[in-house]
C-alpha cells in the first residue's frame, strides 16, 4: 500500500479479544470463498470459535484452485493444476492483500504482471506499460497516446454528463446513476465507440455483463477504483501457482492454527433463530450446530436457497431483497494444454474488445509455476481463454450449444494467436458457469447489506452491498472482514481496520472542470 491518498477505516474499539467474556463465542461461517475467510480470519483473530463450512471439496469459492486426473478414465495417472480462470490481484485490493499476508507477509506468492495489452476488432492495440501512476495523469496519458482516441473524440465528450466519473463518491454515485444503465451512459457523455470498447467494456465484462445490464453508477465507480481514485489502479499480480498451492491452502493452514475447522463437501441447508445458543446451522447431511453468529458467505443462489429455507430469518422486507437478487450471464472459461509453445513475446494477459465469443486470454504457462512445468516438460504451453456473457445456459444441457462456443473460442484464439492453430490439444477443460452477481440498473437502493437485522447473523461477498469504493475479489474481502467486525462490536471486541481508494474523487483539477462543465 503505497499510495498516501488511501483511506483507513477503522472499527470500533473494544476489549483485545474474547478472552475476557463469561463464554467464548462461537461463529458458523458457511462459505470458504475470500469473503468467508475474511469473516473467519477477522473472528479467529479475536479469539472467536470458528467453523467453515463449505460445500465444494476445496476453499477459494470463485477463485478456488485444484488438481484433476489427464484421463478421467485413469484417475491415478498423471494429474493436471486447473482454476476458475484468470483473477488479477490489484494493488488497491488492500483488503484483500491484507488476508493473503497472513500466510504471506510479503505476498511473496503474487508476481507482478508488466502489462495487460488491450486489442479490439479493428487490430488497434492500448497498453498501460510506462504510464504514469499518479491520477489524474494516468487516464490523460492513457487517452492521449491510445490509437481509439483521437482529439475531436475527447472535445466531442459532454463535460457535464461526464462530471460524475471525477467527482465519484460512494454512496452518492449511486444515487445520482445507478437508474441508468452503462451503455446508455457511455452514449450520453458522447464517449468514442472505439475506445468504449477497449477503455470500459473490457471492465464491464469483468462483471460478466454487457453494458446495457450494468448499472452506469457501478461502472463510474470501477473507473475510479482503477483510473482515477488510485495511484495504484493500474498494476496488478497474479499468483504465481495455481490458487490452491498459492493462496487457500497456505491461508487454511494459517487459520488451522487459529483454531478454525473446516468442513469441506458440506452443504448448509437452513438457518433458524434459536438453540443452545442464538441461532442454529442445519446441514444437509442432518448435522445441527448452535452458534452465537452465522455469516453467510455464498453466492447469490445460495443464499437465496438457504433464506427460503428458512422462514423464520427477517422481516419480509428483507427476505425480498434477497430473493431480488439476481446472477450475471453465464460464463465460460476453456483451458488447454498445447503440445507447442506460443510465441515467446505473447503477454500473460491479453483483453479483447469487438472480437466475440472472446474477452480475454491468458497464457497461463507464462505465470504460474505448475503450467510452466508441465510446459517444459512437455515442450508446449497453457492457453486459457474466457468468453462472458454468453447465451448458453450451464444448465440446459445443450451440449451442442456449447460445442458451438468452445469450436468459435478456438477459432478466436487462432486468429488472435496463430501459432496455436498448429498445435495439438493435449488436454482441454470447458467451465461453465453462472453464479457470479449482477449489478443492474436500479439495484442498489435494495441490495443486501452486511447487517441483516437478524441478530447474530451477518452477510458477505462480492454481490453484497457496502458502502466504500471496492469491487470483486476486493469488495468480496471488505465485506468478509467488515461481517467479523459487526459480530466483534456486538461482542465488545476490537474489530479490524479496513481500507479503501478514496471515497470521494481526489483530483481537483477534474472536480473544478466538472463543476464548469455543470454549469
Amino acid at each position: 500500500m503505497k499510495d498516501p491518498r488511501a483511506v483507513a477505516h477503522p472499527a470500533a474499539p473494544g476489549r483485545p479479544d474474547a478472552g475476557g467474556l463469561p463464554q467464548t463465542p462461537r461463529v458458523v461461517v458457511v462459505g470458504g470463498g475470500i469473503a468467508g475467510l475474511a469473516a473467519a480470519c477477522g473472528l479467529a483473530e479475536r479469539g472467536v470459535v470458528v467453523d467453515v463450512l463449505e460445500r465444494e471439496p476445496v476453499l477459494g469459492g470463485r477463485v478456488a484452485g485444484w488438481t484433476e486426473p489427464l484421463d478421467d478414465s485413469d484417475p491415478a495417472g498423471p494429474e493436471l493444476a486447473n482454476n476458475r480462470g484468470f483473477h488479477a490481484f490489484f494493488r488497491q485490493y488492500y483488503n484483500l492483500r491484507s488476508l493473503l499476508r497472513r500466510s504471506d507477509p510479503i505476498l511473496s506468492r503474487l508476481r507482478a504482471v508488466e502489462d495487460y495489452p488491450l486489442v479490439d476488432g479493428q487490430g488497434r492495440h492500448d497498453t498501460f506499460r510506462g504510464l504514469p501512476q499518479s491520477p489524474p495523469w494516468n487516464a490523460m496519458v492513457f487517452a492521449l497516446r491510445s490509437p481509439t482516441f483521437r482529439f475531436r473524440d475527447l472535445v466531442r465528450i459532454d463535460a457535464k454528463s461526464a462530471a460524475p466519473l471525477a467527482t465519484v463518491s460512494v454512496p452518492g454515485t449511486y444515487d445520482l446513476l445507478d437508474n441508468t444503465d452503462a451503455g446508455t451512459f457511455l452514449t450520453d457523455i458522447n464517449f468514442p465507440d472505439a475506445a468504449r470498447h477497449l477503455a470500459f467494456e473490457v471492465f464491464a465484462r469483468s462483471f460478466f455483463a454487457r453494458p446495457d445490464r450494468l448499472s452506469a453508477a457501478e461502472l463510474a465507480v470501477m473507473f475510479h477504483i482503477y483510473f482515477l481514485g488510485s495511484s495504484e489502479g493500474l498494476i496488478f499480480d497474479v499468483a504465481e501457482s495455481n490458487f490452491d498451492t498459492a493462496l487457500w491452502n497456505p491461508l487454511a493452514e494459517y487459520l488451522t492454527g487459529r483454531g478454525v475447522t473446516f468442513q469441506t463437501g458440506t452443504s448448509v441447508s437452513s438457518v433458524a433463530v434459536g438453540g443452545s445458543r442464538r441461532l442454529q446451522v442445519h446441514t444437509a447431511e442432518g448435522a445441527v450446530i448452535d452458534a452465537d453468529g452465522v455469516v453467510l458467505a455464498v453466492d447469490p443462489a445460495g443464499l437465496q436457497r438457504i433464506v427460503a429455507a428458512s422462514p423464520g430469518l427477517g422481516d419480509d422486507d428483507w427476505r425480498q431483497r434477497v430473493a431480488d437478487l439476481r446472477v450475471a450471464q453465464p460464463f465460460m472459461v476453456q483451458r488447454l494444454w498445447l503440445d507447442t509453445p506460443v510465441d515467446p513475446g505473447r503477454p500473460p494477459f491479453l483483453g479483447t474488445g469487438g472480437l466475440e465469443p472472446v474477452d480475454n486470454i491468458s497464457v497461463v504457462s507464462n505465470y504460474e509455476r505448475q503450467a510452466a512445468d508441465w510446459a517444459r516438460a512437455h515442450g508446449g504451453s497453457v492457453v486459457e481463454v474466457h468468453s462472458y456473457s454468453v447465451a448458453v445456459d450451464p444448465d440446459s444441457g445443450d451440449e451442442e450449444a456449447v460445442a458451438r462456443l468452445r469450436d468459435s473460442m478456438l477459432a478466436r484464439l487462432h486468429q488472435l494467436y496463430p501459432e496455436t492453430a498448429r498445435a495439438g490439444i493435449v488436454a482441454e477443460r470447458l467451465l461453465l458457469k453462472q453464479d457470479c452477481p449482477l449489478f443492474s440498473p436500479g439495484s442498489f437502493a435494495r441490495r443486501p447489506t452486511v447487517d441483516t437485522g437478524v441478530p447474530g447473523l451477518m452477510l458477505a461477498g462480492d454481490g453484497i452491498r457496502i458502502d466504500l469504493p471496492v469491487a470483486l475479489m476486493e469488495r468480496a474481502a471488505t465485506t468478509g472482514w467488515s461481517a467479523a467486525n459487526r459480530l466483534l462490536a456486538g461482542w465488545g471486541i476490537n474489530g479490524h481496520t479496513l481500507h479503501s481508494v478514496p471515497v470521494h474523487g481526489r483530483s481537483t483539477v477534474l472536480r473544478r472542470l466538472a463543476e464548469q462543465g455543470s454549469r
